[in-house]
């Protein structure tokens, strides 16, 4: 047998070999999913990522025929469900939707058993929120961010913010504010912005600094009155509330973000096919018209792009939990 022919003979070895490796990684992604998915939610119902995780649960069955179940595990600022997802098995059927708070974490909580750059594979960033100021008006009498902040200066302390948790974005967001306006006002942590946010309707604690997603339906309701975004723009969906640029705080600009990721060692295939499937749901309109009503555009940022905006992420909320002093509480 010449060496001519050895070559030949090794090249369609080879070659068969890559289309049985790519018939079956296609297999792998065009089955994806064949029994229900389970995406866990680190916060208790009700809060800004339910407003996003369920419209998007009942779009994903339409698209797929199978069930995206929401697993609610809330604690902790968010770390709990973000453990539990980590140590979930990497076969696609267990999704991890998280949020800024995520970014956060690593700051604050001195000792977290997971890594949130390194036990999981980042999908996809799936809205991003404004920030929001609000306030309970029954226990608020300020019509404008400046008299809030005017009346907080006269009493010091004497009001006080719920957040989801202390680590949260909630929380940053809070501290964030009293630095760049030289107030002080008492930090009440609970367990997910839905608990708080249900604490300032009933006027348990006199305001937030919530994400739209979770604020938006009661902002309208008139149970909550928005004083500000937080950041350069004011928001369409809410084209009467100032936005911080415009009153003074042009380096106030805290958003809340929610994102998707999956366990590490998830196979690339099934990787895609998650992505794929998850933008197909946000590209419906009716997906389109839920996230335009809670102040969010669809976002276009994946894999590994996502991951670099995680990490950046990460870097710029350890600069704010530094200045500002923040810890566990």
């Amino acid at each position: 047998m010449n060496q001519s022919f050895q070559r030949r003979d090794v090249l369609r070895l080879a070659a068969a070999g890559a289309a049985v490796l790519c018939g079956g990684a296609a297999t792998a992604q065009s089955n994806w999913p064949t029994k229900p998915v389970n995406m866990i939610v680190p916060f208790p119902a009700g809060g800004g990522t339910d407003a996003f995780a369920r419209p998007l649960s009942g779009q994903f069955a339409k698209l797929t025929s199978q069930t995206l179940v929401i697993d609610n595990r809330g604690g902790a600022g968010g770390t709990l469900g973000a453990s539990i997802a980590s140590k979930a098995p990497a076969d696609g059927y267990t999704l991890f939707m998280g949020a800024v708070h995520h970014a956060i974490a690593p700051s604050i909580y001195p000792k977290l058993d997971y890594d949130i750059e390194k036990d999981f594979v980042p999908l996809m960033l799936l809205a991003n929120v404004p920030q929001v100021v609000v306030v309970n008006p029954k226990r608020v009498p300020a019509a404008t961010i400046q008299e809030f902040i005017a009346l907080v200066k006269r009493s010091p302390g004497k009001f006080n913010y719920g957040s989801a948790g202390a680590g949260t974005s909630h929380h940053l967001a809070g501290e964030l504010f009293k630095i760049q306006t030289g107030t002080f006002i008492t930090h009440i942590p609970y367990r997910g912005a839905g608990p708080a946010l249900a604490d300032l309707i009933s006027g348990n604690v006199d305001l937030m600094f919530d994400g739209l997603g979770s604020s938006a339906q009661h902002i309208k309701s008139g149970r909550i009155k928005a004083l500000m975004v937080a950041g350069a723009k004011r928001n369409p969906a809410f084209p009467d509330v100032p936005c911080a640029a415009e009153v003074g705080l042009p380096d106030y600009t805290v958003t809340t973000w929610y994102g998707l990721w999956t366990p590490k060692g998830t196979p690339a295939d099934v990787q895609a096919k998650v992505v794929e499937d998850m933008k197909k749901s946000l590209a419906s309109d009716e997906l389109k018209a839920i996230w335009a009503r809670n102040g969010s555009e669809i976002p276009n940022l994946t894999m590994a792009a996502y991951g670099g905006f995680v990490n950046s992420e990460i870097k710029r909320w350890a600069a704010v939990v530094k200045a500002s002093g923040a810890k566990l509480e």
